[in-house]
């Protein structure tokens, strides 16, 4: 996702936040209000607030639809080969200072 996606994504939310809670409630301190946004954001906004760009469904109701499938809509992890080298591995390659050739190649 782009920075711009991401940027949008956040102002649609505050502009919901500001025109749904803020606009209808009047909060004194700022343990009220952290208490406020808590309850909008775990009680309404993630569980019952249908997204569009979920399908019209909220975001608790697509993690149910989809819990099942994998996260790269491949194969289950336990089907995934098994790394082999250090670079599939994630971990760093030495080389040798003279020849700059990986160690043990």
């Amino acid at each position: 996702m782009t920075y711009r996606g991401v940027n949008a994504m956040a102002e649609s939310f505050f502009a919901t936040l500001e025109c749904e809670l803020l606009a209808r409630t009047s909060l004194s301190t700022h343990a009220e209000a952290r208490a406020a946004v808590f309850d909008f954001v775990e009680g309404w906004y993630n569980t019952r607030r249908r997204h569009s760009a979920l399908g019209y469904v909220s975001p608790l109701e697509f993690e149910r639809l989809h819990a099942a499938e994998p996260a790269d809509g491949g194969l289950p992890v336990e089907a995934l080969p098994a790394p082999t080298s250090q670079v599939e591995l994630g971990l760093p390659v030495t080389t040798h200072a003279a020849t700059g050739l990986a160690a043990g190649a």
